[in-house]
């Protein structure tokens, strides 16, 4: 999973301006506007042009709609598995030589496995814009899918497995944990790292099949975001891309979720954590809903920042812990996915402290806000974090953080233009609905709790549910 939470630079939007609109009225700040050109080749390619002439830079993502959520049963880890052997070269570059090409150019690249998709980028000198679109058209095109490079990723996702997951303290707590225990439905709920055995037991064939299937170009959005001409980078995705063909792509399997009415409540033994932990996690609402949006702002009233309600209480007034960590989606934002999600919250606390202590300081913060309306303060706080959290989201990682919402509003909706129409959405959100969306998804009864125990190594894990 190259590159999930590997975050870092500064994009090529302004910076300076974005957190000067910050500090403007509503009304002023809803004008920030992205220029989005978006449409679709002949053989179903999505295509989304944003010109940005901030820094001489390019940046080029091509995201393919195969995520966790859909690989094949008893192939747990197989998308991840094959985010790695696009890496293995191509008809034109050999094994590792797309890396190099990037490296030598001056630009940095990675890819990762979400729930919804499997992204891979790169940001360069906008003057090697046409190499990159070259090279991303030949592992689409014709990737070297063989028995050694097949062996050879087994062993390195295998690794990867062990070392980040297996051998770790909190390993796979929560981002794995969670969703496996909050969902029923086995798309949602299967562990999408991988267990060992299915990655192990891949055959040729099924990564074949595979790639053909989901690597085409009607599951696949192009994105570029950056230093260059509408007219020009048109006339680039056409020499390279109109070339390759489609593909029969199944439908979605059916994701969906029962509406939840029971608490879940799950203990996991971990030999490695040196402290316990609490990971509880609402099932959300229906992405683009009202009620959506809403938790959004719930989040930033709950969950982020200093001012937060939960580090007031856990952290500052009872000194429970000394950190909140959590979201809308762990792997990523409330923006880039599409399916049953968890707004989260996980934190560490000592050995002295009871799990119910933890929950029941939980409790005292979250149903004040089910019983009555946010006041208009908090709210219009809450709005202008989100408003500072997305721009960075926009500027980060040499135009990144543009280019992945792009791609997911084009995959899931297509309409990457929603990105300019996201400040409006938050802003129509009410007290009243603040606290009807709190009321209906912040119960007890819609949550899924996980208690972390630290545990000699040969303990056994039980599991109570509630």
């Amino acid at each position: 999973m190259q590159g999930a939470r590997k975050r870092a630079g500064q994009g090529v939007l302004a910076l300076l301006g974005l957190l000067l609109a910050l500090a403007l009225p509503a009304v002023a700040t809803e004008e920030f506007h992205v220029p989005v050109e978006y449409y679709k080749l002949p053989n179903g390619l999505r295509v989304v042009l944003s010109q940005d002439h901030t820094a001489p830079t390019v940046c080029v993502g091509v995201y393919y709609r195969i995520g966790f959520r859909i690989e094949p049963k008893d192939r747990t880890g197989f998308a991840h598995l094959f985010e790695h052997m696009m890496f293995q070269g191509s008809k034109n570059l050999g094994k590792m030589e797309f890396i190099k090409l990037i490296q030598t150019n001056g630009g940095i690249l990675n890819g990762s496995t979400r729930f919804d998709f499997t992204n891979y980028f790169e940001v360069v000198p906008s003057n090697k814009l046409e190499t990159i679109l070259w090279a991303e058209a030949d592992r689409m095109s014709g990737l070297a899918v063989t028995e050694d490079n097949l062996k050879n990723q087994q062993g390195v996702v295998g690794n990867e497995v062990k070392v980040n997951v297996l051998n770790r303290p909190y390993g796979g707590f929560p981002w794995i944990d969670l969703p496996m225990a909050a969902n029923t439905n086995w798309y949602n709920a299967h562990n999408f790292y991988g267990d060992l055995s299915d990655i192990e037991s891949a055959k040729l064939d099924e990564v074949k099949q595979f790639f053909d299937t989901y690597y085409a170009p009607n599951n696949a959005v192009l994105v570029i975001v950056g230093d260059f001409e509408n007219a020009d980078a048109k006339k680039l995705v056409e020499k390279y891309f109109a070339g390759i063909k489609s593909a029969k792509v199944p439908p979605q399997p059916d994701l969906s979720e029962p509406r939840q009415e029971k608490e879940k409540i799950v203990v996991k033994k971990d030999p490695l954590a040196p402290r316990p932990a609490i990971a509880i996690g609402y099932q959300m609402p229906e992405r683009n809903s009202p009620e959506y949006y809403a938790m959004g702002l719930l989040e930033q009233i709950l969950i982020e920042g200093d001012d937060s309600l939960l580090r007031q209480e856990l952290v500052q007034k009872r000194g429970l812990t000394d950190s909140i960590e959590g979201g809308i989606n762990m792997l990523g934002n409330m923006f880039n996915y599409n399916g049953p999600m968890l707004l989260a919250a996980d934190v560490t606390y000592d050995p002295t402290t009871k799990p119910e202590t933890v929950i029941e300081a939980i409790d005292t913060v979250m149903e004040p806000l089910r019983t009555k309306p946010v006041d208009q303060k908090t709210l219009d706080r809450a709005r202008v974090k989100l408003r500072s959290s997305l721009y960075d989201t926009m500027g980060e990682f040499g135009g990144f953080g543009l280019m992945d919402l792009l791609a997911s509003f084009a995959l899931f909706d297509d309409n990457p233009a929603r990105v300019n129409d996201l400040v409006s959405q938050f802003n129509k959100v009410t007290p009243e609905l603040a606290q009807k969306t709190a009321h209906d998804y912040l119960r007890s009864t819609n949550r899924t709790i996980i208690e972390l125990q630290p545990a000699p190594k040969d303990a056994a894990a039980p599991a109570k549910n509630q």
